[in-house]
């Protein structure tokens, strides 16, 4: 069977020839004998795979040296809590900016470990990203979080807010490695892996090293970031084989031109399904203001929801999957991250178009 366009908001498509260089080393990694899926994680061969991956993802990024990268287990969801546990730092309060899904759950998590959870920012409705400018913010905060792109509502900031003094940390598990960023405007930045990546199972953590060593006294060292900074990210078992097929994602990425080659597939990518969906005459339609809208994640309803299980079970017909709206906001919903070719858009453009010149 012919592979089809997987529009999944993740686990997400992983490139094709980090599949097939995966699938050509799965019984024997470079001569090895073994799979790294049998690898001692502490053996020489997976200690340079490792190695290898962070180096690739310090260059793609272009992250500072005063920063550590970790590559951890338990998810964005793990690092909800590992986050006021390691960033408090005295304080019993930090400021959340929630414009989705990710940023309610966040605070949510957050509550469990700081007396003093504040909401700087949060719109009526998730379908624009509240500006900078009018945020709450509080100078004594231990940190202010937010959620650079929300994967359900796809609502996206499309700058760097200036927080001042602050560590800005940001979720940024649905838009990492899409473009170039300055890691250096962020305390911390983490990303879970199944979107942007490589394989679920594995979370990035990039933190700035003066916000390490403070961790409270309940933290459980395994989410302990200086910790897993001691051990290179093996405190325990981590998770190789996802951590070995990121590193795979990054020199597939180094091939494509960098973030910077990615960050023009992308807009474009993006702006040519948009251009569809405005062209539609209302028969599809983004409830996301214009300046808000995502790279990534593209949400659309259909003028009729009648007509919503017909436009699935054809557009499944035609290879492409997956397309399917979160259930707490329905609709549809196309997810075109890096491992999306611009063929796929494309095709998912001429299917849509031709379903509603079918419906009249």
């Amino acid at each position: 069977m012919a592979r089809v366009y997987n529009f999944s908001a993740g686990p997400a498509a992983l490139p094709e020839e980090v599949l097939k260089q995966a699938a050509e080393e799965m019984l024997d990694w470079q001569g090895s004998g073994m799979s790294v899926m049998e690898m001692s994680h502490r053996g020489k061969a997976f200690v340079s795979i490792a190695s290898q991956a962070e180096a690739d993802l310090r260059e793609l990024l272009a992250v500072p040296d005063n920063y550590k990268v970790l590559f951890l287990q338990g998810g964005a969801t793990g690092q909800f809590a590992a986050i006021p546990m390691n960033l408090a730092r005295g304080k019993d309060t930090a400021d959340y900016v929630v414009n989705g899904s990710w940023g309610k759950k966040a605070v949510k998590e957050a509550g469990k470990y700081l007396p003093n959870v504040r909401v700087a920012a949060q719109p009526d409705s998730f379908t624009v990203a509240p500006d900078p400018a009018g945020w709450d913010l509080n100078a004594g905060a231990a940190y202010v979080h937010y959620t650079p792109n929300e994967t359900i509502e796809g609502v996206e900031f499309h700058a760097v807010p200036d927080v001042g003094d602050v560590p800005l940390v940001a979720d940024m598990s649905s838009t990492i490695l899409s473009r170039p960023i300055d890691v250096s405007k962020y305390g911390v930045i983490y990303a879970g892996a199944q979107k942007n990546i490589g394989p679920s199972g594995l979370v990035m953590v990039i933190v700035r090293e003066d916000l390490m060593g403070q961790a409270t006294a309940d933290c459980p060292t395994v989410l302990d970031w200086k910790a897993q900074a001691d051990a290179d990210s093996m405190l325990n078992t981590p998770p190789c084989y996802a951590w070995y097929i990121c590193g795979l994602v990054f020199q597939w990425l180094k091939r494509q031109g960098g973030l910077a080659g990615m960050a023009e597939i992308n807009k474009r990518k993006s702006d040519k399904l948009y251009a569809a969906i405005e062209a539609s005459d209302g028969f599809y339609t983004n409830p996301v203001q214009p300046g808000s809208r995502s790279w990534m994640n593209v949400p659309f309803v259909l003028r009729d929801d009648a007509l919503d299980e017909a436009f699935l079970s054809q557009a499944k017909a035609a290879g492409l999957e997956t397309l399917k709206g979160h259930r707490s906001v329905g609709g549809m919903r196309a997810s075109i991250y890096n491992a999306m070719p611009e063929a796929g858009v494309d095709a998912l453009i001429d299917f849509m178009q031709e379903f509603a010149r079918k419906q009249g």
